[in-house]
């Protein structure tokens, strides 16, 4: 038996009315998507971490999930693993006519134009003719980390001509949002929100100029940070003021002597 058979098999098995397993049995596409989301985020710190083994094991639970779909699919006649994987190879040969047809490209950046201009040639074709027409938004998902819909905003944006031509445009507006910021600071806690989303939102749009991804540079600096404090608290703990008891100075102190190691 293929090793995708065999795990087709099982989850069908982990649903079977009689002799499933009753928390597989009572799970619907909503309860799902909360674990679809941790386990891609598991990919990602593995791979992060550059754990080949654990990459290998979290990539198997990101595919488990897939394959809960396909089988939820399946009982509600919908769809089946068949169907989705015929979907993504059609969808990667119709977006890669460079490799599969007789498109031609001279390099990454304009097969990149490319495909973002067949992109946007399904989402035309996928609107409708109500009211509302398409627009070069159109189908950026909301449910991902905040930072990614920012940045996928932004680069929508910029493929029409709406962003700043340089470093220098974003620069200058980082410091009027840092201004706007200082200016809402004793105002209500919605002035103070709304300024510092703004603040936020161009941090992402210099992360984009920088050719940086935020949310990979936020974990990394996130990582560096627990990394430092954690050397911050062993270094206290062999004094008389441990964390906790040392005032700023000390754990300044003790941080900097972090930042020369980490």
């Amino acid at each position: 038996m293929q090793p995708i058979q065999r795990l087709l098999n099982i989850m069908q098995c982990l649903r079977d009315p009689e002799n499933g397993c009753p928390w597989d049995r009572e799970q619907t596409f909503n309860t799902i998507v909360p674990h679809t989301i941790e386990e891609a985020y598991e990919v990602a710190d593995a791979i992060e971490k550059g754990d080949m083994t654990e990459v290998k094991d979290e990539l198997g639970d990101l595919l488990f999930q897939v394959v809960f779909y396909a089988q939820l699919g399946k009982e509600q006649e919908l769809f089946d693993f068949d169907a989705i994987a015929t979907a993504i190879a059609d969808k990667m040969e119709r977006r890669h006519p460079h490799v599969f047809a007789d498109i031609k490209v001279a390099d990454a950046d304009e097969q990149t134009r490319h495909w973002e201009q067949l992109k946007a040639d399904e989402r035309e074709a996928r609107s409708t003719t109500g009211s509302e027409a398409a627009s070069v938004l159109d189908g950026v998902t909301h449910t991902l980390p905040a930072s990614t819909v920012a940045h996928k905003l932004q680069k929508r944006a910029a493929q029409v001509g709406f962003d700043w031509p340089d470093r220098q445009g974003v620069l200058a507006k980082l410091q009027e949002e840092i201004a706007e910021v200082q200016q809402a600071w004793d105002e209500s806690k919605e002035a103070r929100q709304d300024e510092i989303g703004d603040l936020l939102f161009t941090c992402v749009n210099l992360a984009r100029h920088a050719g940086v991804d935020t949310e990979t540079a936020l974990r990394q600096a996130n990582r560096k940070f627990e990394q430092r404090f954690r050397a911050v608290e062993k270094q206290l703990a062999k004094t008389d003021t441990p964390l906790g008891k040392a005032d700023i100075a000390t754990m300044e102190s003790a941080w900097c002597k972090a930042k020369l190691k980490i």
